[in-house]
C-alpha cells in the first residue's frame, strides 16, 4: 500500500451521510442515546448508536506577558472516569439559540468569577466522533479582569471547585508526563503554545462553526 502525499490545506469535509431512520433507545438526564441506520453508498447501509449531544463551550484563559502566560485552570470531580481532573472553563449550549461566544463569557463569569476584554476562537473539537456527537468551540480569553457578580448558584461537582493561574510551560509538561488529562484543557493548552504568543492568525470570536448544525 502507498500513502500519498496530502496537500497543506487539508481540510475535514462536513457531509452527513442520510439517515433511513433512527430511534432513541435511552433518554437521559441531559443526552440521549439514539440509533441511527445509516446510508453509505457504495459501502452499504450501517447502524450506529451514538450519544446525541448539544455541543459545548470552552475558554483558555490567560494573563500575563507573551513568552511568561499564565493558563487558568479549575479542579472538578468527573464520575465517568472517577477522577478530579484539572479543566478549562466549560459548559453545554443547551441555551437554545445563545451565541457560542457569549455562552463561553457566561461560563467563565459563572466558574471562575472572570470576564475578558479580548476574544478569539482558539480550536473546534470533536471530543469523540466514534460514539458522542459532540461538538466543542474552545476560545481564547484574554485582557481578563474579575467579573461582576452573578446570581448563578454552584450545585454538585460545581461545589467548591479549586482553581487557579499556572504557567502554560508547566501546563504543557504535566499534559507530556500524565499528570492532566482532559482532552479540551490539553488541545486548548497546545493551541496556545502553537501561537507563540502571536494570536493574529485566530479566527474571530463569530467565525462561523460549519461543523455544529445550529450554527451552520
Amino acid at each position: 500500500m502507498t500513502h500519498p502525499q496530502l496537500p497543506a490545506d487539508l481540510a475535514d469535509r462536513y457531509e452527513p451521510a442520510p439517515v433511513l431512520d433512527r430511534s432513541t433507545p435511552f433518554e437521559g438526564r441531559v443526552w440521549d442515546v439514539v440509533t441511527d441506520r445509516v446510508d453509505l453508498g457504495a459501502a452499504g447501509t450501517v447502524t450506529r448508536d451514538y450519544v446525541q449531544h448539544t455541543g459545548a463551550v470552552a475558554v483558555v484563559a490567560l494573563r500575563g506577558e507573551p513568552g511568561a502566560e499564565e493558563v487558568l485552570l479549575i479542579q472538578q470531580y468527573r464520575h465517568p472516569v472517577g477522577t478530579f481532573d484539572w479543566e478549562i472553563p466549560a459548559g453545554l449550549l443547551d441555551v437554545a439559540g445563545e451565541d457560542p461566544q457569549a455562552a463561553a463569557a457566561r461560563e467563565l463569569a459563572e466558574e471562575a468569577d472572570l470576564a475578558a476584554g479580548e476574544w478569539h476562537v482558539l480550536v473546534d473539537l470533536f471530543t469523540s466522533p466514534g460514539g458522542i456527537s459532540e461538538n466543542i468551540r474552545v476560545f481564547l480569553a484574554r485582557d481578563v479582569r474579575r467579573s461582576d457578580p452573578t446570581d448563578f448558584e454552584r450545585e454538585g461537582e460545581e461545589v467548591d471547585m479549586p482553581t487557579g493561574w499556572l504557567p502554560l510551560t508547566a501546563a504543557s509538561d504535566a499534559m507530556l508526563d500524565g499528570r492532566l488529562h482532559n482532552a479540551t484543557a490539553i488541545a486548548g493548552v497546545l493551541a496556545v503554545l502553537r501561537c507563540a504568543g502571536d494570536y493574529s492568525r485566530l479566527r474571530p470570536a463569530d467565525a462561523p462553526w460549519p461543523t455544529h448544525p445550529a450554527y451552520r
